[in-house]
């Protein structure tokens, strides 16, 4: 059994209606700055409103942020921190899915420290600097069931200028308080619902074969992947039904308490490459794309058969014996979400830019390499982007 380290140190309200609690929690200042993205749904369907309702009977003010992209930049989290430190803001809401969270965390950590987000990046042209200060805490209040970022400190952006998207994040990142409420992804488009629903997926998935997987991950990843593949199906067809959106939001916690307890692996590094090219293109329709080469991939190494098999079961094939079973659960589940003839061509990826990307996954994210449970070469990562390429 291997060494490891247990730390979430979030508080999490679970659960319908639980909005409706923010007033009465310990909020971590007086003033917020309330990120969100530049989509309608967030002011449409009344989420903006009643966040700002639950402040004011808090006594809190907010100032609104709501210019982030469904794949970050880096220009936005330079414009937020700027707007947090001028407005005087003292905390972060996240308000959103993903990107918003994320951005809200990149957020904190530039409204108290100096110079250039990329200053505090590891990887590609980051200079891998160690914040001097603290970060402003952060509130995450999830819209989505995708990312599991409401449970960890992790924070996916890209540099624009240079098509790096990378990740970052350590202790400080964590959001002080969650707030996961289901009733908030009954709104979610039935795409949008299966996409978010296959990154939390992955993100148990990877965390489970993760070299550095451990007790504690691993029941999580199992738990996660059982309410995906008995959850998603039905929230995409039918996303007004409460039961599998609670299923899926408990299911996107738990993967992000993966994350904090495991790591993911290169096929985010691999994913990654293609939305920074293609910011278009989103996060979780890349995993899918790529996600059945990938795991054929290890299938054929032998390099984790048993836990291949595990998760074939946890996807509802009881009598999976075989690797490759898992490769067939995870088609199986594509095809019953409508998501089985997602094509890299319709996004603008050129096959001739393949090795492009490949090089860019380990230049920019290489470190998650070295968690995977068997070493990929970049002519690897050609194959798996080749064999899944249409």
């Amino acid at each position: 059994m291997t060494n490891f380290t247990y730390y979430i140190p979030t508080r999490i309200l679970f659960g319908a209606g639980t909005l409706n609690e923010l007033h009465a929690q310990p909020l971590p200042g007086k003033k917020a700055l309330i990120v969100t993205t530049t989509g309608k749904s967030i002011k449409q369907f009344g989420y903006l409103d009643r966040v700002e309702k639950q402040l004011k009977q808090a006594g809190i003010s907010g100032v609104l942020f709501d210019k982030i992209l469904p794949n970050p930049v880096k220009k936005h989290v330079m414009e937020g921190a700027a707007l947090a430190k001028s407005e005087g803001c003292d905390f972060i809401i996240g308000l959103g899915g993903g990107s918003s969270i994320d951005s809200a965390k990149s957020i904190a950590v530039m409204a108290t420290n100096e110079g250039d987000y990329w200053d505090y990046i590891a990887g590609g042209t980051g200079k891998a600097h160690i914040p001097k200060n603290k970060p402003l805490p952060v509130v995450a209040i999830t819209t989505t069931a995708g990312t599991g970022t409401e449970a960890d400190p992790w924070t996916v952006v890209t540099k624009e200028e240079t098509n790096e998207k990378i990740g970052f994040g350590y202790d400080d990142t964590f959001p002080v308080l969650s707030i996961v409420d289901p009733e908030l992804m009954l709104t979610v488009p039935p795409a949008l619902t299966a996409y978010q629903g296959f990154d939390a997926l992955f993100h148990s998935t990877e965390g489970y074969i993760a070299n550095c997987a451990n007790p504690i991950s691993e029941a999580l990843s199992i738990k996660a992947i059982e309410l995906i593949g008995k959850n998603l199906p039905t929230a995409v067809h039918d996303g007004k039904d409460l039961k599998a959106r609670e299923g899926m939001a408990a299911a996107n916690t738990i993967s992000g308490m993966v994350e904090s307890t495991s790591s993911c692996l290169s096929e985010h590094s691999l994913e990654h490459a293609l939305s920074a090219y293609h910011p278009e293109l989103a996060h979780g329709a890349g995993l899918i794309m790529i996600s059945l080469a990938y795991y054929t991939h290890f299938a054929k190494v032998h390099a984790c058969d048993k836990k291949l098999v595990d998760m074939a079961k946890a996807l509802g094939e009881k009598d999976a014996a075989d690797p490759m079973d898992f490769v067939k659960a995870l088609a199986h589940l594509q095809a019953a979400c409508g998501v089985d003839n997602l094509k890299m061509s319709d996004y603008g990826i050129k096959r001739e830019d393949l090795p492009k990307m490949a090089k860019n996954a380990r230049d920019t994210m290489g470190d998650l390499f070295n968690y995977d449970p068997a070493a990929l070469t970049e002519a690897d990562c050609i194959a798996i982007y080749e064999q899944s390429y249409r």
